[in-house]
């Protein structure tokens, strides 16, 4: 036997006692998978100005909610249409409704279509701070997913 032969023995000899002497034996415990915790959770789709039009992103976001979801029981997700100061109140509001109307659409596409909807829309209402700046980030939809860990 040549000397590499020799060497390359060794370094397998001792790469395969290293892997029987392991400081833990797998049990099955360790590998069987954890139930899905199932505690509620809330997203926000965020629109363009003047747009109730589901954006790539906000279909990225309902596919993590769905992933955060499985394996347990929707009882029930409920949107919240919002809407900026800017326009007038009433202009808002249908922008805000049409805003819940296209999530709960978008939710059903998604996986979500068993579950109840329960849809909100507020407009404006609440854009403005107590000292008269407009509150960012309005141009949006809250959805807020009520989850039960399903009966085994």
């Amino acid at each position: 036997m040549s000397k590499m032969t020799l060497a390359l023995a060794g370094v397998v000899g001792l790469t395969l006692a290293g892997c029987a002497s392991a400081p833990w034996k797998p049990t099955r415990a360790a590998i069987e998978i954890a139930p899905a915790v199932c505690a509620d959770f809330q997203v926000s789709l965020y629109f363009e100005r003047d747009e109730a039009r589901i954006t790539r992103e906000a279909r990225s976001v309902l596919n993590s909610a769905r992933a955060m979801a499985r394996g347990c029981g929707v009882q029930k997700a409920r949107v919240v249409g919002l809407a900026d100061a800017v326009g007038a109140a009433d202009v808002n509001m249908a922008l805000s409704r049409r805003r819940a109307e296209a999530v709960t659409r978008a939710l059903g596409k998604a996986g979500f279509a068993q579950v109840e909807f329960d849809t909100m829309v507020v407009g404006d209402a609440g854009a403005m701070t107590g000292g008269g700046a407009s509150a960012p980030l309005r141009r949006r939809a809250d959805i807020f997913f009520d989850l039960a860990t399903p009966a085994r």
